[in-house]
């Protein structure tokens, strides 16, 4: 057990960052020292952090006094972005070139911890909120007895009144926590498609993300006529509509999505792609039902899955594609680094990785990596 209970306050020099958006340090706990992971602070910092929270082996923190600030330390635009206040972004008091910093560091951190690459990692700026402000389309609120809205603490069941999130976009769809399904649909477009979307079903909240992640995606991938492509949890079919189109009409695409809605949706949304197969399913299932029924492989593989990653087991299911070339893209990349371990282990290695700034002001990053077979 570590000597500290919560509220204690202690001086602590501020480490580097950590993936989850905090900051870690190392305070005195008898003869040794315990780590905190500290938010509102930034590496090289000296700062009073009061501990918020206690583990077996680590503390949790938050830097409430700074008595040497780091020089991308800024004053946060959000009155809300303090200890003690709204849990939603983690890096207001950071520059925007200094946040793209941090989360360049945490990516190349995992990826060398996790899969043993030495990696250059750049977070690139994105159109449509130079400020970082005003980029989120859809919102969340917990409703308050009062009528009013709110968001709540970090790690915490509290709730802090909020009139308008300053990460809102205008215009942005509002949702309630505890709101049942509207079923209802919105109609959301890319280049020169339409694609309609559950109003609560998924879809990037940054506005510029969908165009970003599909020239990505496409750009790394270069699909040619004729070639087979899949697309793993493949949405409302985003990815599976322009792969259709640069594979043409003598290649096929197959697009897999568990969600049952979205995959519906997905189908009307490609309805005008003869060559594209719409499965819904789990991804492993549907990709097992492939292998037992001895189906043709794949040239082109898009792996889009949730924050958890793609696993092992629908790794190997991809491999067994023998895809020439696999695009993974993932908003979480600690789970992006194991999986490229277990991809490594099938022959596959990353050859390009892009990572972008969908998320100002939060740790959140999103990346989009290149695999092919190494020969």
């Amino acid at each position: 057990m570590t000597a500290y209970a919560v509220g204690d306050r202690v001086e602590a020099r501020i480490g580097p960052v950590a993936h989850g958006g905090h900051m870690v340090a190392r305070v005195p706990a008898g003869d040794h020292n315990v780590v905190v992971f500290v938010r509102h602070a930034l590496p090289g910092e000296l700062a009073v952090v009061e501990v918020t929270g206690t583990a077996k082996r680590f503390l949790r923190g938050d830097a409430v006094e700074i008595l040497e600030p780091a020089a991308e330390r800024v004053a946060a635009p959000c009155p809300l972005a303090h200890p003690d206040g709204c849990g939603g972004c983690d890096f207001q008091h950071v520059s925007l070139p200094g946040q793209r910093a941090l989360k360049a560091a945490v990516v190349a951190e995992q990826l060398q911890r996790l899969a043993g690459l030495d990696v250059d990692v750049t977070v690139e700026e994105v159109p449509g909120s130079p400020d970082g402000l005003g980029w989120r389309t859809r919102m969340q609120y917990v409703p308050l007895p009062d009528g009013g809205r709110g968001l709540r603490k970090n790690h915490s069941h509290d709730v802090v009144p909020v009139e308008r999130c300053l990460i809102e976009a205008p215009g942005a769809r509002i949702q309630l926590v505890g709101e049942p399904p509207s079923g209802a649909t919105v109609v959301e477009t890319v280049r020169h498609r339409s694609f309609e979307v559950a109003a609560d079903g998924f879809w990037q909240v940054h506005p510029a993300a969908p165009e970003t992640l599909l020239g990505s995606v496409l750009e790394l991938l270069d699909p040619q006529p004729g070639e087979r492509a899949v697309d793993l949890y493949a949405g409302v079919g985003l990815f599976s509509a322009f792969l259709a189109e640069a594979v043409g009409p003598t290649g096929s695409v197959l697009s897999v999505e568990g969600d049952r809605r979205a995959s519906d949706l997905a189908k009307r949304n490609l309805a005008d792609l003869r060559t594209t197969i719409v499965r819904s399913g789990r991804v492993d299932r549907v990709l097992s039902d492939l292998d037992a029924e001895g189906a043709p492989g794949a040239d082109l593989v898009v792996l889009d899955p949730p924050r958890e990653g793609a696993r092992k087991q629908v790794v190997d299911l991809v491999a067994d594609l023998a895809p020439r070339a696999i695009a993974y893209v993932a908003c979480d990349p600690a789970a992006l680094a194991r999986d490229l371990s277990y991809f490594a282990e099938r022959g596959y290695r990353m050859s390009v990785l892009r990572s972008f700034d969908l998320f100002p002001m939060t740790h959140h990053v999103e990346c989009v990596a290149l695999l092919v077979r190494d020969r």
